[in-house]
């Protein structure tokens, strides 16, 4: 079922699509932790570590090709919004074909570089051996994460966030189930809760794939459609590799961070895995608010209805800002609670690893707010066509990350790390805070230069 995101209540529309795909990402975050806690239960702190260290370099790779397939889909929506279905299914294929491309090659250049990665992360030689296991099924799988990334991309341009969501359910569960299967019965180890992850991702994206082909006609294609054009192509790599690129910056901002923290000793990387998933858990309402964004304003600017664009992005802000408020006073006080889970209570130094999880997540919960700032107007900048301001942005949260590695976690230690991600996070909220006005400006310029170009009166609605 498709939504036409440029009519009706604004709110409503969106939380009506916002809902499914936050249930969908709070589910597949939650499964995640499973991995985790299966892992830190049945095998060790040592293999949880392990996970944890390595989800760095997954946040590199994996996110850029979610982020790749979140900016393929961006053209989609805009010619969705501008009811150019033709033009919309040949972008579509074009995209299809362009992700297999990307996938191919990062499956190869990643798969065999994996090992010198992690040496250069300075990963420590008890956790070296479990790391690996992970990361090269990770790494193997990146053809089904793309797959399925891309077609959920598809499906939610088009205004359909509940039947991803579904899927992604059946799949969680089934995830859950190899989880113990592959971890507790057949002792694969780290190992096998990866390949639970990517065969669950498989799942989900079969299943996507056949209700696309069986329920969204406005997708079914003709030979005509079905070409490649190369002109095209480059479009939706100029819109695309931007926001990947954008994630992939954050990303290495990210590894250089937590080389710097594996230098600390297990205990500290497996305090910053356990909170830093806890942390991802809870801003996934956020994020996927943010997402939404990105839907909306592409369907509107196709629609060329700016007034619309701005009174969502006031009307998400203040959703934003309610929710990570409150959020804020419940991982201050009961945070630590969570993070009881991951860690063994014989484990040694269960109380130090306790104290540095309850330190980060208490630091980090004040900046919320200004998180959720940020997942707002990089999303809505990114669907707006503007994914080279996000990659500035994405420069700036390196350049902060780089900045505390570098010179103050071998001064400050632990202390130092906590704050990274949120001085990060605060650079970067304010300068796109400030590049949207510029630029959604910019984007109605242009449009009334266009129009009067073609003698039509111009006025958003």
């Amino acid at each position: 079922m498709t939504k036409d995101m440029t009519k009706g209540n604004i709110l409503k529309n969106m939380l009506g699509f916002c809902l499914p795909m936050t249930a969908g990402s709070l589910f597949q975050q939650l499964y995640n932790m499973v991995d985790s806690i299966i892992v830190g239960q049945y095998v060790g702190v040592e293999a949880f570590s392990a996970v944890g260290l390595v989800g760095s370099v997954m946040f590199l790779v994996i996110g850029t090709a979610v982020g790749m397939c979140s900016g393929f889909s961006i053209p989609i929506a805009q010619r969705f919004g501008a009811e150019d279905y033709k033009g919309m299914r040949k972008t579509l294929y074009n995209a299809v074909v362009l992700a297999g491309i990307i996938a191919l090659v990062l499956t190869s250049v990643t798969t065999v570089l994996a090992k010198d990665l992690l040496r250069a992360m300075s990963t420590p030689d008890e956790l070296f051996g479990h790391a690996y296991s992970y990361i090269s099924v990770i790494f193997l799988g990146i053809p089904i994460t793309i797959f399925y990334n891309l077609l959920c991309g598809i499906l939610r341009a088009l205004g359909d966030s509940k039947t991803p969501l579904k899927f992604l359910l059946i799949s969680s569960v089934l995830n859950v189930g190899l989880d113990f299967l592959m971890i507790v019965g057949f002792k694969l180890g780290v190992a096998g809760a990866a390949i639970a992850t990517i065969v669950s991702q498989l799942i989900a994206g079969l299943l996507c794939l056949r209700y696309m082909i069986k329920e969204v006609t406005v997708i079914s294609m003709d030979a005509e459609d079905r070409k490649i054009d190369g002109s095209l192509m480059i479009r939706i790599f100029t819109i695309g590799m931007p926001m990947a690129f954008q994630f992939s910056i954050t990303a290495v901002g990210s590894i250089i961070l937590q080389t710097a923290v594996n230098k600390l000793g297990t205990n500290y990387v497996a305090a910053m895995s356990a909170g830093q998933k806890i942390q991802n858990f809870i801003a996934q309402p956020m994020e996927t608010l943010g997402v939404t964004m990105a839907t909306f304003g592409g369907q509107n600017l196709g629609a060329k209805k700016f007034d619309r664009i701005h009174k969502g992005a006031r009307e998400v802000l203040a959703a934003e800002l309610i929710y990570t408020s409150l959020i804020a006073v419940f991982v201050f006080f009961c945070g630590d609670l969570l993070a009881q889970i991951f860690i063994k209570k014989d484990s040694a130094d269960y109380q130090l690893i306790l104290e540095n999880i309850r330190y980060f997540l208490r630091t980090t919960c004040l900046f919320y707010p200004i998180l959720g700032v940020l997942f707002l107007f990089r999303n809505l900048l990114q669907g707006l066509g503007f994914s080279a301001v996000t990659m500035l942005a994405g420069a700036i949260e390196l350049v902060c990350r780089c900045t505390v590695a570098f010179g103050f976690i071998s001064k400050y230690g632990y202390n130092a790390a906590v704050f990274a991600s949120p001085i990060a996070w605060a650079a970067a909220g304010i300068l796109l805070s400030i590049l949207y006005i510029f630029m959604i400006r910019k984007a109605e310029r242009e449009m009334n230069a266009e129009c009067c170009c073609h003698g039509k009166v111009c006025k958003s609605v």
